[in-house]
């Protein structure tokens, strides 16, 4: 089931995986900003769809997609944003199960599937979807070759959490801790908690919520992540920027720079780790 490009993303090494909202603050000035996380090392993009209900989001996002459907994101200019992209990483759209179920000229995730796979996307996270009633869209990813990602609480357990690795691929999210995304000053012991009760699963671990310094990257993958999904950091700065007005190659450049510091934190940590690797 698993996209070829995903599964390369996480093969050697720890792989880093950036948010954005697509469009925040306007649409030229993203697609720049993802870039500039391409070049900082990013090895998946994660691209927010946005939705006017964004129910598992803190404030900095929820904010960050206010602005991008103020400046006139819809699922069909996601679309032309993804083509218009200049990256060589694979892209994974992060949206709501109703603008999916809703696209195109029938109700279900066909459609929408379809024409992710033929702009190019890699996968989906969906936060709203759970897993008894993924299975169309799951049917949709295999059909067209795409991955579907499901998010792992810290209270995900038994045979809901066994519903989720069934039917997940490409990676799962292990979300840090409980509560909406949002960046913080300190990493949660619920992480390494999570990461065991996963470690009989088959397929890479990524760890969100709360991430936004390489210090804090070094100690999520030292203690087992496959890799680190940082947003809420990352929107501040576009956030800061657009009320600063700060030119979007000035807002560029501090996003590659703080790419470039998680992505070194990551490899720090899994350093960390290859001696024991050889060992076993």
């Amino acid at each position: 089931m698993a996209n070829d490009a995903l599964e390369a993303a996480f093969a050697d090494g720890p792989a880093f995986v950036p948010y954005l909202a697509a469009g925040d603050p306007d649409y030229d000035s993203s697609l720049e900003y993802v870039e500039a996380l391409a070049r900082g090392g990013a090895d998946v993009i994660e691209l927010g769809l946005p939705f006017s209900e964004p129910v598992a989001e803190g404030p900095t996002i929820q904010d960050a997609v206010v602005r991008s459907l103020e400046a006139g994101m819809t699922p069909a200019r996601f679309f032309e944003f993804v083509e218009d992209l200049d990256v060589d990483v694979p892209l994974v759209c992060m949206t709501y199960y109703n603008l999916i179920y809703q696209y195109g000229d029938e109700q279900g995730p066909r459609p929408f599937v379809e024409k992710a796979a033929d702009v190019g996307l890699s996968g989906f996270v969906v936060p709203d979807l759970p897993a008894e009633e993924a299975d169309p869209l799951r049917e949709a990813c295999d059909e067209f070759g795409l991955d579907l990602v499901f998010i792992v609480a810290p209270t995900t357990r038994g045979d809901r959490l066994d519903r989720m690795m069934q039917r997940v691929s490409g990676y799962v999210y292990v979300q840090a801790r409980l509560g909406v995304t949002g960046a913080r000053d300190d990493v949660s012991g619920q992480t390494e908690q999570s990461l065991d009760r996963l470690e009989a699963y088959d397929v890479p671990k990524a760890v969100g919520f709360g991430i936004k310094t390489g210090d804090h990257a070094e100690r999520i993958v030292a203690g087992g992540a496959d890799g680190i999904i940082v947003g809420s950091a990352l929107v501040d700065i576009v956030a800061e920027g657009h009320e600063n007005g700060d030119d979007a190659e000035t807002v560029a450049e501090r996003l590659e720079s703080l790419a470039r510091e998680l992505k070194a934190g990551a490899e720090r940590g899994f350093a960390q780790r290859a001696p024991q690797a050889e060992r076993t």
